[in-house]
This record gives structure tokens, sequence and C-alpha cells, in this order.
């Protein structure tokens, strides 16, 4: 395993257990997230990152009973607190690194991802991949319940030039990965950029 991987696994490994006490707020944030992801019944969905798994019953929701719902995360104990949620009835729980996902090419319909791009250890590479496992014309999701500029605050920072999240650069960095942008929202309140797998 990666140093990054593994500060990843450290990092949230010691915060699992009370993520969803930290930010008890969020769920109307992911709720309206994943709905602007258009999701059908019936469709196949990723939760890239998934945590403690905050999406899944919304994800769950949008596609039905007769949809897939998949929550990966490279971190144990953010599974173990979304098992310990209830969330594992809202999808299949799978340990997985989004570097790597074993999963079948273009067996989804579409990925979401909340605040996973800041975590890539190579996001050009690991939006490729996300890229693999979604059909053609599926759609991509990456989320954040606040947006740029209140995270960078929370987090005692400023934004500079190089955030891989500012618009100017994160479509450049899409398009070179098997997407194309179709959407871009950086509110206080949430961040939400769109895009759709090219064929």
């Amino acid at each position: 395993m990666s140093d990054d991987h593994t500060h990843v696994q450290e990092f949230f490994g010691a915060r699992a257990a009370g993520w969803d006490r930290k930010f008890p707020d969020d769920g109307p944030a992911y709720q309206a997230g994943v709905a602007d992801l258009g999701l059908n019944e019936g469709d196949r969905v990723l939760d890239a990152g998934c945590g403690t798994g905050r999406a899944l019953p919304f994800l769950r929701s949008a596609v039905g009973p007769g949809g897939t719902v998949i929550g990966a995360d490279l971190t144990p104990a953010m599974l173990r607190a979304a098992a310990d949620a209830g969330r594992d009835r809202d999808a299949a729980l799978l340990l997985a690194d989004v570097v790597a996902l074993p999963l079948r090419a273009e067996s989804l319909d579409a990925v979401f991802a909340a605040g996973l791009i800041a975590h890539l250890p190579d996001p050009a590479e690991n939006l490729r991949e996300l890229a693999r496992v979604v059909r053609p014309g599926g759609v991509l999701a990456l989320f954040h319940p606040i947006g740029r500029a209140a995270l960078a605050a929370r987090q005692g920072r400023e934004l500079t030039p190089a955030d891989l999240r500012a618009e100017a650069n994160l479509a450049p960095l899409l398009a070179g990965s098997g997407w194309r942008m179709t959407s871009y929202v950086d509110q206080d309140d949430h961040f939400l950029a769109l895009a759709v797998r090219k064929s």
C-alpha cells in the first residue's frame, strides 16, 4: 500500500466513529447532490469513497429496489460505521480502492463521489478508472456538502489558483480522463461538478 493510501486510511480511520456526529446537518446537501445526478429506477450506481455512507439511502431511493447501489471505501473503519448506521441495507459495501476497482468495464450508469477528489493520489489516472467502470453517457458527480471557500475557511487555509476543484483546473482534468463536464456549482452550501462519460 502506498504512503498516500496509508495516510488516507489513518486519517479517516481515526475519525470514522464520530464522523456523522461531527457533520450532523449535511443530509439535505447530500440529498440534493444525489437528486442532481439524475438517476433512474433500476440504475447501477457507485458511491466512490462512500465513507460512512451518508449518500447511500438517497442513492437507493433514487434507483429503487431494482437498482444497484455499491458503496466503496478504502478505510475499513468507515465501512464499519456505515454498517453500524444500517446503511448496508441500502447498498453493497465494498472495501476497495478507486485506483483499481474490482468492477467490470462499463458496468455502471453513474458514480457519486463526495469529497473524494482531494484524496486521489493521481487524479487524472483515478478519474480514468472511474470512467472505465461507467457506460458511455453515464454520469459522474463530484460533490462536497460545502463549497470550496467555506471548506478552506473551515480548514484554516486560503484558496489558491492551483486548487484542483477550481473550474479552470477541473474541466480540463475531467476532459483528459474520459469525461465532459456539463455543470459546475460552487456555493457556500455545496459544491457539485457533473460530468458525462465520453463515448
